[in-house]
């Protein structure tokens, strides 16, 4: 077999060593702004409002970066109950979301 073959082979196989590093994703649902005394006050079962209704998009940041938006959804079969996120923009890395 022909060395320089052998050598592409290798680096294909391989890719990128950043591949398999686990990133963390932060979903934001909202924000909620509540003077400190009623937050000093909440309790057991206390509800805290949001800014932002079920069905409004919510955000995705990697670190403080925002990486993309999306659709809160409910998995069904085996995963039932499970949320999860339909991605509906993504951003460019470049120029961020606008």
């Amino acid at each position: 077999m022909d060395k320089n073959a052998d050598l592409k082979i290798k680096t294909a196989d391989s890719g990128n060593p950043f591949d398999s590093v686990p990133v963390e994703v932060v979903v934001s649902v909202g924000k909620a702004r509540p003077l400190i005394r009623d937050l000093l006050n909440l309790g057991e079962n206390a509800v805290l409002t949001l800014d932002k209704r079920v069905e409004d998009p919510v955000d995705l940041y990697v670190g403080d970066r925002l990486v993309a938006r999306g659709q809160l959804e409910e998995m069904e079969g085996d995963q039932a109950g499970q949320l999860a996120v339909r991605l509906t923009e993504i951003a460019d890395l470049q120029s961020g979301l606008g």
